[in-house]
């Protein structure tokens, strides 16, 4: 039996495990195909796994784990040095991609083999440790080249069972989500998530309205998503009856990599009757905190630590912050089950993640309310803000700006300031090009919300933020740009 897919083996054969647009697997033929991977990648240390949005991906991950290898998911939109990079540092011996898969002259001198669900093998017996690496999964690379995190096994079941308790999530649950499948949310939480609770994943290919929609309107409980995601549910929904029935319908909404709007998420709750909740992680921790589906749902809050994981917030000096004034901001930093093992290949790296008492350093700023509960102000790096003498986070002013009717997106930086120390920017799409609002007239607004040295200085309008695949804002590209 399999340490981390129980289902595979012993759950219900003929129920659907995936289904990719018209192509589905069954728990049996999932089974038979990741045993034929199994047979094929065992003895091999690492494997990289072409990432595309279809069943060969599952099947490939789900196979290399059960031969005890760690896979390495590789995006197919990733440029050729990048690819490179990742390819030198991991060294995978082998590159599992579907037959009709085109690769990379990156990829050109790696063993390729391919994956046919089809196939059929028997599932072997699962002798890996829960230390043992499952993933590694490669960072943003926003402060130089991209660095790989080493996940283990234990890392893996820990948050899926966490979120389990906290979702209550069974096997009766279908999941439907259109998140690329070489980050942590669409592969870990996304398709590991539901063959470990014995469930179904419906993954869209690409994200549209109508596909979640026609999929919760059709049987599935779960939606998964990224602030983008729901911005676009926001912005149909009035026009789209069935998209408000099927969200109204839905079991479990839950948005994550990246926090959503307050604006989003009050009109899709106005809309449907039903509330989004809102989780965080990261790559080198999976799931820190959630939300609860049996707990209060507030806009911005992503809930209390997950069972098994300890948090806390500490201010630049490393003191505890032991305030729940929801104010008081100060960095995340986490210990648990949930981390990863280390960087591969940078020691140097790995041992600066971490405090001396053994927890990661998130670079992630937030503050904590009089419950508890968690609220993300934004990166350490990026988002917070020293201006007047206060340490502002970005997120909150973003949120402030997106309730004013005449700003579509917003994004919040600071720049050097004589007087202040720094100074807040904000960045703008405006609702309407021809007539967008001004420096004052915004500043007014966030004042009046927030309080007047939380205000903007400057207003940049632009056509579009920048932003990755995940959807997040590319602020060093707006800073550089």
């Amino acid at each position: 039996m399999s340490f981390l897919f129980p289902a595979v083996t012993d759950g219900p054969g003929e129920r659907v495990a995936l289904r990719f647009g018209d192509r589905s697997l069954t728990y049996a033929q999932l089974a038979a195909a990741a045993g034929a991977v199994a047979a094929r990648v065992r003895g091999h240390e690492r494997v990289a796994v072409w990432a595309a949005p279809a069943p060969e991906t599952a099947v490939g991950v789900v196979g290399t784990l059960l031969a005890g290898a760690a896979a390495v998911p590789l995006n197919p939109r990733s440029g050729e040095k990048e690819l490179g990079h990742i390819l030198g540092d991991s060294a995978p011996s082998l590159v599992l991609a579907a037959a009709g898969d085109a690769l990379p002259a990156a990829l050109a001198g790696r063993e390729r083999v391919d994956v046919d669900v089809r196939a059929s093998g028997p599932v072997p017996e699962d002798h890996a440790d829960d230390g043992d690496p499952a993933l590694i999964v490669y960072t943003s690379g926003t402060t130089g080249p991209p660095k790989g995190a080493v996940i283990p096994r234990r890392a893996v079941a820990a948050t899926l069972d966490a979120l389990a308790g906290a979702w209550q999530w069974t096997g009766e649950d279908v999941l439907v989500h259109g998140l690329p499948l070489f980050h942590v949310h669409g592969l870990v939480l996304g398709v590991l998530g539901p063959l470990r609770r014995g469930g179904a994943v419906r993954h869209l290919g690409r994200f549209t309205t109508e596909g979640v929609a026609r999929e919760l309107n059709g049987g599935a409980t779960m939606l998964f998503g990224v602030p983008t995601m729901y911005h676009r549910i926001a912005e149909a929904l009035p026009g789209d009856p069935e998209l408000v029935k099927a969200l109204a319908g839905a079991r479990l909404l839950v948005s994550g990599s990246a926090a959503l709007p307050v604006h989003d998420h009050e009109r899709i709750a106005a809309a449907t009757g039903r509330r989004v909740i809102e989780r965080y992680g990261m790559t080198e921790t999976l799931m820190n905190t959630s939300v609860r589906v049996d707990g209060e749902v507030r806009a911005g809050s992503v809930g209390l630590p997950l069972p098994g994981v300890e948090l806390r917030l500490v201010d630049e000096d490393g003191t505890e912050i032991t305030a729940y004034d929801g104010e008081t901001v100060g960095e995340i930093q986490v210990r648990g089950p949930n981390l990863f093992t280390g960087y591969l290949n940078r020691p140097d790296a790995t041992a600066a993640a971490f405090t001396a008492d053994g927890f990661f350093r998130t670079g992630d700023m937030a503050v904590r309310d009089g419950d508890g509960q968690i609220r993300l102000v934004g990166r350490k790096a990026t988002d917070l803000i020293k201006s007047g003498g206060y340490k502002i986070g970005a997120g909150e002013i973003e949120n402030a700006l997106l309730e004013h009717p005449g700003v579509r997106e917003a994004a919040v930086t600071g720049e050097p300031d004589p007087d202040l120390g720094e100074r807040i920017v904000a960045w703008i799409v405006p609702a309407n090009p021809q007539s967008p609002p001004g420096t004052e007239e915004l500043a007014g607004h966030v004042a009046r919300r927030l309080a007047p040295h939380k205000r903007p200085r400057v207003v940049r309008v632009l056509d579009a933020l920048p932003r990755n695949d995940m959807g997040k804002i590319m602020k060093r590209a707006l800073r550089h740009g």
